[in-house]
């Protein structure tokens, strides 16, 4: 194990052709960085740089002196690169654009189009108050589109949360950030432990067994991003709910008023056993899809007024 932590990429390096301006996040499997190409256009470059196995304490190139992380080390590259090649074949309005992606520095780079806005989480801790259910609905419509797109391509994004979805300027909901190469690498358990995000990881996550992780898995992230949305907080980590359930239901702590069908969504989403959950995006996405009880008020956050019927993709 290192003993010192990771160093960020200095700014003002040149990254083939992207100058690196500073970053913006740093996680167990990476680091996000702000950074520019000749013609100033802004991108978020995503260095593969897992926290548990490598050491740079200065300089950019990644040195790894023991053969066994070394081996963990090149394992999780390549998922990696073959994650971000899966990535940029996707083109749509709700999921980060994957630009380019490639190896320096003796590792890899994921860049992506730099999305101008706020998270979901920072709204949540701001202006929670606005949240009314119409709103919710329209956003997390648009997100499934998304969603359905990332899973028709065989990928699963598993680290879903307030965090990991952009509200662009425009409105618009991108969901960042995938943790879809964590779980390829689940089979080095001793150096790449899989993270998880306590209150947003469905159960089966933590075990990890041979065909439970699947959309459905998605669709527990997204049931409890919903939940944060309406209470506030994270629900009950799984993990912690299996041993004991403690899931407080939202009806009572809920600061305003919402639907009992909405509820209910959020219930089903939840439920540990996976089977019990919707099984798709498209199924989810057809729940959500029902006009809400008109409560006579809007907040400032109703900015995307398409009609629920035309929020589908074909």
């Amino acid at each position: 194990m290192p003993s010192q932590v990771n160093q960020p990429l200095p700014g003002g390096y040149v990254l083939n052709g992207y100058r690196i301006d500073k970053p913006l996040s740093s996680g167990g499997f990476s680091i996000v960085y702000l950074a520019y190409d000749e013609h100033q256009t802004p991108f978020a470059i995503k260095e593969y740089l897992p926290a548990s196995l490598t050491l740079r304490a200065e300089g950019t190139e990644v040195r790894i002196d023991d053969p066994v992380d070394l081996s963990a080390f090149r394992h999780g590259l390549k998922c990696f690169f073959e994650e971000g090649r899966a990535l940029a074949l996707i083109s749509h309005p709700n999921v980060v654009r994957v630009e380019n992606f490639f190896r320096a520095n003796e590792t890899c780079y994921m860049v992506m189009q730099y999305v101008r806005g706020r998270t979901l989480q920072f709204h949540i801790q701001r202006h929670r108050a606005e949240f009314t259910e119409a709103f919710m609905r329209r956003i997390f419509i648009h997100l499934m589109n998304g969603l359905r797109e990332v899973h028709a391509n065989k990928l699963l994004h598993l680290d879903i949360k307030p965090a990991n979805v952009y509200i662009a300027m425009d409105g618009r909901p991108v969901l960042l950030d995938f943790g879809a190469a964590r779980i390829t690498l689940s089979d080095e358990p001793m150096k790449l432990k899989p993270m998880y995000t306590a209150g947003f990881a469905a159960p089966e996550q933590y075990r990890f067994e041979p065909g439970s992780v699947g959309p459905w898995s998605d669709i527990y992230s997204v049931g409890a991003t919903l939940y944060t949305c309406i209470a506030g907080t994270p629900p009950q980590a799984a993990d912690a709910r299996l041993e004991k359930d403690r899931l407080i239901p939202l009806r009572s702590i809920a600061r305003q008023q919402y639907s009992e069908e909405l509820y209910a969504i959020v219930e089903t989403c939840l439920e540990l056993d996976h089977l019990r959950r919707p099984q798709t995006a498209f199924e989810l996405q057809k729940m959500l899809m029902t006009d809400p009880p008109e409560t006579g008020r809007k907040g400032f956050f109703e900015t995307i007024n398409k009609p629920f019927s035309k929020l589908f993709t074909k």
